[in-house]
């Protein structure tokens, strides 16, 4: 027992002097709430990365109960292609998009703003999602402890809701202090996998027995069994929301080179291009995405392998499967029981945290719905550590409230989970593609375009395969779920609450979210192209009723053009202010959205403009 404990104390010890520190001085130069790399892997990766502990039970058990876990591979072999398909797409589209918005703001700027809608609704619906489902598999996780897997739904409840407490209070506390209580947990977590798969190891070399069948495997029919598969591989696809996660929330990174980035373009400049394409905070975004190539698929393979070695799923004994291959491994260590307790203890925490990546983007994403008109401004308010508190808040309070629904009960809640994200997948595919189209010439745009094409096919025929393999579980759900929201944010929209001048998005834009520069000047662009949505949607409504002899004045003038993207990000000029500067004067002149008529008055002798 001597040699597990000390191996945690050093375990611990390496992960905490590898955690990041926010100094007092990167407020200053970076601006309050900007992390750095190790940061985003913590807050942007985290719900990635503890996918480990629920995906694979997920997966399996779909296909356990009929005998058919030797399937598992293919399943998860469907899974290792979709991860380095979706996972290629979304480094690519940094360079672009390097603003955050991810597939929000790509839609606005290459599609329809009719998609933006539906991209910013599903997001927030699965923000919420997240929460429940990483909250209550921490319950699940912590009663595997106990071998209380099956006991009473409530104790999963309280425990689930706890652990969301938990996560909301550290959110609110600011960025730089939660991720680091998050890296050392992931620190932790990855030394701790390491050792227990060389345990898992020793037990199948040494021919440690699988656990009996504790059922009789259901009879399946050829049919039936694909069917089974295809919705284990959609269950095991859980967590690609890191994808969406990372480029949504690359505005709260800081802009400046990692320090192996910083090494190689000094040591080995023949590797320039590889230096460029990792540089800056885009650069840091495409090294947390780089882990979601492949992460995923070799964690489902080692866990599928053993869980079929070992005969061990979600239930099995009492624990969750990973509960139980944590046993089975620290089992082979010297005092494992104090590795399996400390492991297990540690799924707990960071589950939870995995909230933490729901609780930031939800952030970076209702103050822009609020900005475009879609939220009440009423929810903004950020403060000094940068975080959007009341964001944070209610999307707590309504994780809670659905989990209360859901009885406490992870099997529940999946189904939901992991379905809206692969709409925004297929969303930035297809703005992706547009970019390539618009942007690029001969084979780069030939075959730039066809991969975007392709993982847009793809993502889409995973969103439909999600709702198909979970439809008895309550896949249909989903659909009803996601109209009655796409429909009600339309409402909103419409309603007096969804109009927007250049005045009111300024002051929530600049002064309100505290937000400036390019981001600051998307966002307003983005503004104003759905008032521009919502007055033809007014204008379409009156027209339609005309048609019955119903006659309506429109209630406001026709909205400010928006203008073109690139000329009112001021491309040329990043520093420039405000593309809504113009507007705010008491009496403003004759606008034009970039920017004032170039002055013809003669110059003095130093070509500056006379008084």
């Amino acid at each position: 027992m001597l040699f597990s404990i000390a191996l945690l104390i050093v375990i611990v010890f390496l992960a905490f002097k590898a955690s990041p520190i926010e100094k007092k001085d990167h407020a200053a130069i970076h601006g309050a709430g900007q992390i750095g790399l190790l940061a985003a892997v913590a807050l942007f990766g985290v719900d990635y990365f503890t996918s480990f502990y629920y995906g694979t039970g997920e997966l399996m058990s779909a296909l356990h109960p009929y005998g058919l876990q030797h399937y598992g591979y293919i399943a998860a072999g469907v899974i290792a292609v979709a991860n380095i398909v979706f996972g290629a797409l979304y480094m690519f589209s940094l360079g672009p998009f390097n603003e955050g918005g991810g597939s929000y703001t790509a839609s606005m700027r290459y599609l329809k703003p009719t998609l933006s809608l539906i991209v910013a609704v599903t997001l927030i619906e699965d923000y919420v999602l997240t929460i429940v489902v990483s909250a209550l598999s921490g319950a699940d996780q912590l009663l595997s402890i106990l071998n209380a897997y099956n006991t009473h739904w409530i104790y999963h409840f309280a425990i689930g809701a706890f652990l969301a407490l938990v996560t909301w209070y550290l959110t609110i506390r600011g960025r730089g202090e939660s991720a680091r209580i998050v890296f050392v947990g992931l620190g932790i977590f990855v030394m701790l996998t390491i050792t227990m798969a060389v345990g898992l190891f020793i037990a199948h070399y040494k021919g440690v027995a699988a656990i009996p069948p504790s059922a009789v495997p259901l009879p399946a029919t050829i049919g039936q069994a694909l069917l089974h598969i295809l919705t284990a591989s959609m269950k095991g696809m859980v967590a690609l929301s890191g994808l969406e996660a990372m480029s949504n929330g690359i505005q709260f990174v800081i802009k400046e080179d990692v320090a192996l980035v910083k090494w190689g373009k000094k040591k080995l400049p023949k590797l320039n291009k590889l230096w460029e394409f990792y540089s800056g905070k885009t650069g840091i975004g495409r090294f947390v995405q780089t882990a979601f190539l492949f992460y995923g698929g070799l964690t489902t393979f080692f866990l599928t392998f053993f869980a079929i070695r070992f005969d061990v799923f979600d239930g099995s004994l009492g624990r969750s499967l990973v509960g139980n291959l944590s046993f089975i491994g620290f089992s082979q260590i010297p005092g494992g029981v104090v590795l399996y307790w400390a492991y297990q203890i540690l799924a707990v925490a960071l589950l939870a945290a995995a909230s933490m990546t729901a609780l930031q983007d939800a952030q970076a994403t209702e103050w822009r719905d609020v900005a475009i008109g879609e939220i009440p401004e009423i929810i903004i308010y950020r403060d000094k550590r940068g975080t959007f508190t009341r964001s944070v808040t209610i999307t707590f309070a309504v994780a809670v409230l659905i989990m209360l629904l859901v009885r406490g009960q992870t099997t529940l809640a999946a189904p939901f989970y992991g379905v809206g994200v692969f709409m925004p997948i297929m969303v930035m595919g297809l703005a992706v593609r547009q970019h390539m189209l618009q942007n690029y010439k001969g084979r780069t745009r030939t075959w730039g375009a066809f991969g975007a094409g392709a993982a847009a096919a793809l993502s889409a025929t995973v969103f439909v395969g999600q709702i198909v393999g979970k439809w008895e579980e309550g896949g249909w759900i989903r659909l009803i779920s996601f109209t009655t929201l796409f429909t009600a944010a339309h409402l909103v929209l419409l309603s007096p609450i969804g109009y927007r001048d250049p005045k009111q998005i300024h002051r929530i834009v600049r002064q309100k979210a505290r937000i400036q520069g390019a981001m600051g000047s998307i966002v307003e662009w983005q503004a104003l192209k759905m008032q521009e949505y919502r007055y033809a949607l007014l204008v379409g409504i009156a027209r339609f009723f005309e048609l019955f002899g119903i006659r309506r004045p429109l209630r406001y003038e026709p909205p400010v053009v928006a203008g073109d993207y690139i000329h009112a990000l001021h491309v040329d000029h990043p520093d420039a202010p405000s593309i809504l500067e113009q507007y705010l004067g008491d009496n403003p002149t004759t606008p034009k959205l970039g920017g004032a008529p170039k002055q013809t008055a003669p110059g003095n002798e130093e070509g500056k403009i006379e008084p």
